[in-house]
């Protein structure tokens, strides 16, 4: 242990630029699994704080933001009429153009019944809408293009007052804006329109049982909200989780890179000292512990220092551009330090292989 510090602590600009390689590399892992966290918390964020367990579709339609759904006329009222079924709440949903200083924005329209609910889970300031002129906007969304209460938004060719915004609805890529159903229908020139039911159960009723009785009615199909969810995610999934997993293994690579250059350059410059050591009888495993020491104490630090960044950095991002939401979990930290060793691991195998291999007479003709 004294050795391995020694040679590390010796030459300390080397050992500084080794925590910092690590620590960059955690950083990067640390900011990408979380921003991935954040927009997957961002993609279901409608689903997750809406009424009801149940959401039921057109047929052939599995989730909300994936895909466009228009239900049959009388769907309502034939799934308010099915056993176990406490609560129907119908929405009127579509993707839609802004107009933002000449700027075009998408964004999620909710057309919903207040009544009923459906509408923003949670107000920042304002009220929800109480005519058909009226609008409530996602903040972020209201914040990047400067619009406040009271202002006019042009949807789709019609002006609306803005009188509340809306919180924990944006995201990454678009907000969501909430107006009253029979306002989504005009937008839409679509009387009485519905694209989808969110179905609450009764409390003695069983699940399973009620979501296929809802999915035998005509035209439409029933699905568990957390299903409607997954499916949701499976699609943004497929073209962001790779590309950032793939950076995640070259970060870990980079990292493993530069603590295994850094112990090998300190181990090669000591080949003589490691040479006495086998001479007086030190085993091979001895002078292994002393690499792998070296290697984990910079790995160690990298690990400490990047998680720091990473929390400076995301809470830095989030303040700049308020619609990345980059959500750095307890399972993250431990899963850095398992990167970190894991490097270390990685780092000290070509060094302790050369230690292996060392020959102390060898060493001496030098």
């Amino acid at each position: 242990m004294l050795l391995a510090r020694r040679n590390l602590f010796q030459e300390r600009t080397r050992f500084g630029l080794s925590v910092s390689g690590v620590a960059l590399a955690i950083m990067l892992i640390l900011l990408l699994n979380g921003f991935l966290t954040g927009m997957f918390r961002q993609v279901t964020s409608y689903l997750d704080n809406s009424p009801g367990s149940i959401l039921i579709g057109q047929e052939g339609v599995a989730n909300l933001l994936g895909a466009t759904s228009t239900l049959p006329d009388g769907a309502a009222a034939r799934a308010s009429e099915v056993d176990g079924v406490e609560r129907v709440v119908p929405i009127l949903s579509q993707f839609v153009i802004l107009d933002l200083h000449q700027k075009k924005v998408p964004a999620y329209m909710v057309g919903y019944l207040p009544q009923e609910g459906g509408g923003p889970w949670a107000m920042a300031e304002g009220r929800e809408p109480t005519a058909d002129h009226e609008v409530v906007v996602d903040l972020v969304l209201a914040r990047r293009h400067a619009i406040t209460i009271g202002d006019s938004l042009d949807i789709l060719g019609q002006p609306f007052t803005i009188t509340g915004l809306s919180e924990g609805s944006a995201s990454w890529m678009t907000g969501f804006f909430f107006v009253r159903k029979t306002a989504a229908e005009g937008l839409l020139q679509s009387p009485g329109a519905t694209s989808y039911l969110l179905v609450g159960l009764s409390p003695d009723a069983s699940g399973e049982a009620v979501r296929s009785r809802l999915a035998d009615q005509p035209g439409v199909d029933a699905s568990w909200k957390t299903d409607a969810a997954a499916n949701d995610l499976r699609l943004y999934a497929r073209f962001f989780s790779a590309p950032a997993k793939l950076m995640v293994g070259i970060s870990f690579w980079i990292g493993s890179l530069v603590v295994g250059l850094v112990i090998y350059t300190a181990t090669v410059e000591r080949q003589r000292e490691y040479g006495v050591l086998k001479a007086v009888g030190a085993g091979n495993a001895t002078l292994y512990s002393v690499v792998v020491i070296q290697a984990v104490i910079a790995a160690l630090a990298g690990v400490a220092l990047g998680v720091l960044l990473a929390y400076g950095l995301a809470e830095w991002i989030m303040a700049v551009r308020p619609q990345f939401l980059i959500l750095l979990e307890s399972d993250d930290i431990l899963r850095a330090l398992m990167f970190g060793l894991a490097m270390a691991l990685a780092a000290a195998l070509l060094p302790a292989q050369m230690v292996a291999r060392l020959a102390p007479a060898e060493v001496f003709r030098r």
